[in-house]
């Protein structure tokens, strides 16, 4: 069974990673456009108001391309730096723990995006139509650990 689990492993993250881009994507579309149930007031943010705006443009942009898998760990870097910056500068200073500060969607997608930075994009990505060469197409997936053969 754990070899069938780690032959899924790269599908598995690039599912997670479309699942959070999307989500992601939809916050900053909401925020943004009005859809969805629009931002946290019921409307839209005004354009070019810090950092409100330019969160929800992170949240879209970076959303869009985690999901798709286009240039996945700069994108991740930058949408868990926002919530970073979210979380400790507009739910932190209200309470400690996020439960107690609202903080929660926040703390969740930094560590979600955080992951894909050191995971790679996983399957199904879109960086890899783009890759140039051949052997280009395993770069973002983790070295397979090599169990040593015993002989008995």
């Amino acid at each position: 069974m754990s070899i069938r689990l780690n032959r899924a492993q790269p599908y598995a993250l690039g599912l997670f990673r479309v699942v959070i881009g999307f989500l992601f994507a939809c916050h900053g579309a909401a925020s943004l456009f009005g859809v969805l149930g629009g931002s946290m007031g019921g409307g839209t943010v005004p354009a070019g108001t810090w950092p409100g705006w330019y969160a929800a443009v992170i949240q879209l942009v970076g959303g869009t391309l985690v999901a798709l898998g286009l240039g996945t760990r700069v994108a991740a870097l930058i949408s868990s730096g926002s919530m970073a910056y979210a979380y400790f500068k507009v739910h932190q200073p209200e309470a400690l723990f996020p439960l107690q500060n609202g903080g929660e969607p926040s703390a969740v997608f930094c560590w979600a995006f955080l992951l894909l930075v050191f995971t790679g994009p996983g399957a199904v990505a879109a960086d890899r139509l783009f890759s140039s060469r051949a052997g280009s197409a395993h770069k973002d997936e983790p070295a397979r650990e090599q169990t040593p053969a015993v002989s008995v």
